[in-house]
């Protein structure tokens, strides 16, 4: 079901476009001989400028980087979060706006926490799309590689939390713009340049995103660029279980660096037990770097060729757990993009990964996940509290 709301009048007077497909009449930020009707257009700067501050990049200079580090691939969507837990959708009495999606997530997480980051996806060409890119630059990510489609909606989700802040989602993309990124969209010189291409699986389901998915995560390993890969599964929006598995499954053997939580074990390994490292070796495939598995409070497991072992977590009271995963990634990335010898030192990478897990549990104390990532004063404030 697709969800058209009305289009209220931007600040300069101008009007959104319509939720109609054969209105082409879209809000523009090149002039009108420069963007064809019905053509996706880059996220620009805005007439509305938002005056970010500068971030310090890893060679000593400031602002955005024009060649990030890390490069984030994949969906960017509006969370709408209860403002009380353990009630369904419909007993709701409120709801929390909550900018969000997996990779988009991670790009920020990284950005908040010092690090260089971009992102590349598709919004609609509406005011939740234009307040997505808005909240990358005001985060110091890079958003060059964003788009805007004319002829979707900007992606939402409804989420549920139970008392113990774990979700339940509903959502709103049929279809959505993230689901419109078509390959030759893509901005390939921004993923050949990165450190680390990281990616997701919900941009597998459904054409075109599919192919500009995989067209993307190919760059990026011809180029030599380490991929990290977190499948973020969401059964919802595939058309079965056994779509889902054969999906994530189809890119596994093409990542250097997988995270999965035990649930996905699970799911992937078709219910054999998640806390059994026999079953979880089973998804070691033969160039994975590192394969982390994520246990909420109890901290996160690491595989390697040459080691493993479990690093614990750091305790606190759950709000909301969305985007706990993806600012365990931040975590992790930001680090390893400054050092790959990190994936052959046990001692070092116990250390990132105590760095990640206190990212995890910190944004599982306020609502929404963008708005709850952890700055890097916050972790390390945060790091003495960490179970050894």
């Amino acid at each position: 079901m697709a969800l058209h709301a009305a289009a209220p009048a931007c600040a300069a007077g101008c009007r959104l476009p319509s939720s109609s497909p054969s209105h082409a009449g879209s809000r523009r930020f090149l002039p009108a001989a420069a963007r064809p009707n019905g053509v996706a257009s880059a996220a620009p700067l805005r007439t509305r400028a938002v005056r970010t501050k500068a971030v310090l990049n890893s060679d000593g200079t400031t602002g955005v980087s024009d060649s990030p580090h890390v490069v984030c691939f994949g969906e960017l969507l509006i969370d709408f979060v209860p403002t009380v837990n353990g009630v369904s959708l419909a007993e709701a009495p409120a709801f929390k706006k909550a900018p969000g999606g997996a990779p988009a997530n991670v790009a920020v997480g990284i950005a908040r926490l010092g690090g260089s980051s971009a992102f590349i996806g598709k919004v609609g060409d509406d005011e939740f799309g234009y307040m997505l890119a808005d909240i990358l630059k005001q985060n110091n990510v890079n958003n060059q590689g964003l788009l805007f489609d004319p002829h979707a909606r900007t992606a939402l989700a409804f989420v549920t939390l139970r008392n113990d802040g774990e979700r339940e989602f509903m959502f709103y993309r049929n279809p959505s713009a993230d689901m419109l990124l078509e390959e030759k969209e893509l901005d390939f010189d921004l993923i050949r340049k990165a450190k680390i291409f990281h990616h997701g699986s919900i941009s597998l389901i459904t054409e075109p995103c599919k192919t500009a998915h995989v067209a993307a995560a190919k760059a990026a390993r011809d180029a030599g660029v380490l991929v990290s890969y977190d499948p973020n599964l969401r059964l919802p929006l595939w058309s079965s279980a056994e779509d889902a598995r054969d999906g994530i499954l189809s890119i596994w053997e093409t990542a250097d660096v997988i995270k999965i939580s035990e649930e996905e074990v699970s799911f992937l390994t078709n219910g054999e037990d998640p806390y059994d490292d026999a079953v979880v070796k089973k998804l070691i495939h033969p160039n994975l770097k590192l394969l982390l598995v994520t246990e909420g409070p109890d901290g996160c497991r690491y595989y390697s060729k040459n080691f493993s072992g479990r690093v614990g977590g750091l305790k606190v009271t759950a709000i909301d757990t969305t985007g706990a995963g993806d600012a365990f990634v931040a975590g992790v990335l930001s680090q390893l993009v400054t050092d790959f010898s990190l994936l052959q030192d046990e001692g070092r990478l116990r250390e990132v990964l105590k760095f990640a897990n206190v990212c995890g549990a910190l944004t599982v104390t306020e609502r929404g996940a963008i708005p709850a990532l952890p700055t890097r004063q916050q972790v390390v404030d945060a790091l003495t509290s960490v179970v050894a």
